[in-house]
């Protein structure tokens, strides 16, 4: 059997963290687990070395002794003999060499581990390997809905994966903008949590309101007379009538706010931004004489 060099099979430096063991084995795993490549059998023992090459380099002792001996691990159990014997200062022997663990000649059989493994670091407490446990794949889906309908907090079904779910869409969410759910995901594996679903909102516009964020616009027409004279208008709002006042002398372009008759601002109940109005000042058409 040849050594195997589990750095190598984790794409890192042998001076890599836990956390960065901990990330390439998630990344590596995922990327090869036989759920994502059935029938693939190369995948299939790749993600058996990651794990065997995880399982040795995420516990302390096993990555030290690993380090420690490298190519030379089948005569790791010498090394530590000779080791014991050389600070016993009885020059009394601790273990002998016939006594010892034959590393290279042990067998544990009914491990998924390479025999690299079996003979540097023997068989698993209880007879079996531990499985590291990893998060599930998220989801991803999209919904589409018309910027009327994220005017009010409501509740929408979806189906994903065969799933029906149903939620509830906070008023004021934005174009493009992304919710998670946790846990409706694909489930993980040895016992890790569930992945979660990643929702994007896609609003489409079909009204005469330009939003922008909370804030909403419109654009008016009024008479030329009105502009000159001032008077009262009726205009619309996101949700009803309201009537203005018009300043005598309005010039075209003017704009006016109308605190709070704006957007609900998301996940702020009962806040919501500003409508503005510009004025565009119609002249007359078909004069006669007069």
């Amino acid at each position: 059997m040849e050594f195997i060099d589990y750095y190598t099979v984790l794409e890192i430096g042998k001076s890599a963290s836990e956390a960065d063991i901990k990330k390439a084995f998630r990344k590596l795993a995922r990327k090869y687990h036989p759920d994502v490549n059935p029938n693939d059998n190369t995948a299939k023992l790749k993600f058996q070395q990651i794990n065997e090459a995880n399982e040795v380099l995420s516990d302390p002792e096993k990555r030290k002794k690993y380090d420690k001996y490298g190519k030379d691990w089948k005569h790791a159990d010498q090394f530590d003999q000779q080791q014991a014997q050389y600070s016993n200062r009885g020059g009394q022997q601790q273990r002998s060499s016939a006594g010892g663990t034959d590393w290279g000649n042990a067998d544990f059989g009914g491990s998924d581990f390479s025999d690299f493994f079996s003979s540097m670091f023997g068989s698993q407490t209880g007879g079996g390997r531990r499985q590291a446990s990893y998060k599930g794949q998220d989801l991803t889906a999209e919904l589409k809905l018309e910027l009327k309908d994220v005017y009010t907090t409501h509740k929408q079904t979806l189906t994903v994966n065969g799933k029906t779910i149903r939620i509830t869409i906070p008023a004021g969410v934005e174009n493009g903008q992304t919710i998670k759910l946790g846990g409706y995901g694909n489930p993980g594996a040895n016992g890790g949590p569930n992945g979660d679903l990643l929702i994007t909102f896609s609003i489409s516009n079909n009204t005469p309101f330009n939003r922008d964020g909370s804030n909403l616009y419109l654009t008016k027409d009024i008479d030329l007379y009105t502009a000159l004279l001032g008077g009262e208008i009726t205009t619309d709002t996101f949700n009803g009538k309201v009537k203005l006042t018009v300043k005598p002398e309005t010039q075209p372009g003017t704009r006016v706010k109308l605190k709070g008759k704006g957007f609900p601002v998301y996940k702020k109940e009962g806040e919501s931004g500003d409508l503005f109005i510009t004025y565009n000042v119609v002249l007359p058409t078909n004069l006669d004489e007069k």
